[in-house]
């Protein structure tokens, strides 16, 4: 089957990182055309005078729409797109020269209907931005996407960086309205309708993430949050890792009430594991600084995802309350 690709890029207020995220494309080392195709959802600072910039060098669709979110939005521009492989990505990353190559290449020796690819740090990007990577990565917090040769197969792609054909995106029906967790409940319903997904290990890009704390602190909580609904919507998906970050907060507390009655040797753990986070972000990223700040941004991490993820278990599982009822700034009206 011949490949024909269009990449699908929902955007909000972002124009300056719809600028860096063509001019990246722009160096694309790929030997066919590609389409882009940008979606405007709903946004107040659009995009149009940056889409313009870059028509005459890119093949650029661009859509402007009401706001109902990045998963309708994909949607809306994977029916808009005229390719048979749809490329997701976010506004937020850049795309490394041999992107594309490594995704075809792939593809035409180990087909998939549905493909993920890893994340890492631009080496532009800011200490807050390398640090919080470091903790969404890295294999000693509970990281996102590892590329691990050995998670090649039976993987869920993260719609930051996500291919699916346009085969699987008719049969499933695209994403839903639930933001954030849009991209697993697509992939484990792609997976129970038999398409096979995998990860891209060298379909590599570089992710901003968040660039400060607080809205750092509201996403992951939001990770928490949505992962107990997903595990209701989906029997048998749940995992005992997802339980990691509630169980790290509440040994944490009790280490410090133990250390108040004289025993430290819990806390103790607690330290030496901080000190390794410290040690290997530092060496990761050749700086002392972004060390230390990833030891916060892993604390921000276990503290936001666990404390979002109790909240849903208690409400969710135990009280069987209304996913939408109960946590609705976790679903799009509009849709």
């Amino acid at each position: 089957m011949s490949l024909e690709y269009s990449f699908v890029i929902p955007v909000y207020n972002r124009p300056g990182e719809v600028k860096e995220l063509l001019e990246s494309m722009l160096q694309l080392q790929f030997d066919r055309d590609f389409e882009i195709v940008i979606v405007e959802d709903g946004s107040s600072i659009t995009s149009g005078e940056i889409v313009t910039e870059f028509q005459q060098q890119l093949n650029i669709s661009y859509y402007f729409k009401k706001n109902t979110g990045p998963g309708d939005s994909r949607n809306f521009g994977m029916r808009k797109a005229k390719g048979n492989y749809y490329l997701i990505l976010d506004s937020d990353v850049l795309l490394p020269e041999n992107y594309l190559k490594e995704v075809d290449i792939f593809l035409k020796n180990n087909y998939c209907d549905c493909f993920g690819g890893p994340d890492a740090s631009h080496p532009s990007f800011s200490r807050t931005q390398k640090a919080i990577d470091y903790t969404m990565t890295s294999f000693l917090t509970t990281g996102g996407i590892r590329g691990r040769k050995s998670s090649v197969s039976d993987f869920q792609p993260r719609s930051f960086n996500m291919g699916i054909s346009k085969e699987a995106f008719e049969a499933s029906g695209g994403f839903g309205k639930i933001h954030p967790g849009e991209d697993p409940d697509l992939s484990l319903r792609l997976k129970k309708l038999g398409f096979k997904l995998c990860l891209i290990p060298d379909a590599v890009v570089f992710h901003k993430r968040r660039i400060d704390w607080s809205k750092f602190y509201t996403q992951v909580q939001k990770f928490g949050m949505v992962r107990p609904i997903l595990n209701k919507w989906h029997p048998g998906s749940g995992k005992i890792t997802y339980w990691f970050p509630a169980v790290f907060n509440l040994g944490f507390l009790l280490a410090i009430l133990l250390l108040r009655l004289g025993f430290w040797w819990l806390f103790v753990l607690y330290v030496l594991y901080f000190v390794l986070i410290a040690i290997h972000a530092t060496i990761k990223n050749n700086s002392l600084g972004i060390g230390f700040l990833a030891v916060y941004a892993a604390l921000v991490q276990f503290f936001g995802y666990g404390y979002g993820f109790m909240k849903s278990i208690w409400h969710i599982h135990i009280l069987k309350q209304d996913p939408e009822h109960e946590f609705p700034n976790l679903f799009f009206k509009n849709v």
